[in-house]
């Protein structure tokens, strides 16, 4: 079912009755999401065919603005080029202007911008909206940390599912096979319409009435990568089935990590879904093939002596890590309370990062045995 509804303007009239979307975030990810989205507006009659995109605004080095560009050539050249968004696809560079019109807004940007979007948008939210988070992350506050779609939920005062999975967004914009997982909670009627949005023949999605257990596997799978590109660095040169054992390993105890730390933050989270897309599927997906792990595989070859700053700056073309930033708000989480012995993985990755530990500590097993808490 659709979730088109009629809606009235300031003077009480009612408005047109079909759904507007817009997405908040144009990085690779974002761009993914506004084809998806801009192909489905197109056919479910519910749907008005402009889907709005706002951009942060940058100049190209030819001088041309970067939302000039998307519009005159349906391209983002900088986080997405060579991929057709779809010619419904507007981009948009102010913010507030962006989402005015919108009943349906898909947040996607690193999670370090979500607190000023918020306090950006406070207020200017109106009438029946509905959000989904596809943001990787989480704000550490002193009473331990704050997801995503809390924030948004919190400072707009809308209902926010999530969307995460097993996907890298270059291999959907070739339109690969990928899935995902929709987290929702209480509406199965909005769930299955952001289903609707963004299912395409070759991205299938799934419901799952567990937006915190889905939100979490998404943003500490990127703290495993860090860990799975530690590995791959460190065995460089050596015995690569050695390399993979390393690899698996720090795979399962990660996501062990992931369930426990879900389950003691939210009593809530499914056992279950750490089943779907949004658990194991996207550990593997992401230990073996995205840009943390790549990034994580050049530190530890570097020895530690290259900050993940230079080598983001270098490596991924304005695009932002997650792991780095991840690893850091799940450490203070865990100091908070106490729990730092009970998450040895999470914990020793941070370290790494900040050149605490060197990174070949994070095959010293002796750290990363059973742990009975667990």
């Amino acid at each position: 079912m659709s979730h088109a509804k009629s809606r009235e303007d300031a003077n009480g009239e009612c408005r047109d009755s079909k759904s507007r979307v817009t997405i908040v975030g144009s990085g690779s990810w974002g761009s993914v999401a506004a084809k998806l989205v801009a192909s489905n507006a197109l056919k479910l009659p519910s749907f008005h065919d402009e889907v709005r995109m706002w951009v942060f605004e940058e100049v190209l080095p030819n001088g041309e603005k970067l939302t000039d560009v998307i519009n005159k050539t349906n391209e983002n050249a900088n986080y997405l080029p060579g991929i057709k968004l779809g010619r419904n696809v507007v981009a948009d560079p102010d913010l507030e202007n962006a989402v005015k019109e919108a009943n349906m807004l898909v947040f996607v940007t690193p999670h370090q911008f979500m607190d000023g979007i918020c306090k950006k948008l406070k207020g200017k939210i109106k009438g029946e909206v509905e959000a989904i988070s596809l943001v990787k992350g989480m704000e550490v506050k002193k009473e331990g940390p704050c997801m995503i779609s809390n924030l948004i939920s919190k400072e707009l005062g809308i209902n926010c599912s999530v969307l995460m999975g097993a996907n890298i967004a270059n291999e959907i914009a070739v339109e690969k096979f990928s899935e995902a997982t929709v987290g929702y909670r209480e509406s199965r009627e909005i769930a299955d319409t952001w289903v609707q949005l963004f299912s395409t023949p070759y991205f299938m999605v799934t419901p799952v009435r567990d937006v915190e257990g889905v939100e979490l596997c998404g943003t500490l799978k990127n703290v495993v990568a860090i860990a799975a590109g530690f590995v791959d660095g460190l065995e460089m040169g050596n015995n690569t089935k050695a390399s993979s054992s390393n690899e698996a390993a720090i795979m399962r105890i990660g996501l062990r990590e992931m369930k426990a730390l879900s389950k003691l933050l939210f009593p809530s989270v499914k056992d279950s879904t750490f089943f779907e897309s949004c658990g194991v599927a996207d550990v593997i997906t992401t230990c073996l093939g995205g840009r943390n792990r790549r990034v994580a595989e050049a530190f530890a070859q570097s020895g530690g002596k290259r900050s993940f700053d230079e080598l983001e700056e270098e490596m991924l073309e304005g695009q932002k890590l997650q792991g780095v930033s991840t690893a850091r708000e799940v450490y203070e989480a865990l100091n908070h309370r106490g729990w730092m012995e009970m998450f040895p993985l999470f914990s020793t990755v941070h370290q790494i990062c900040i050149g605490r530990l060197k990174p070949d500590a994070i095959v010293n097993y002796r750290n990363f045995g059973p742990n009975p808490k667990l």
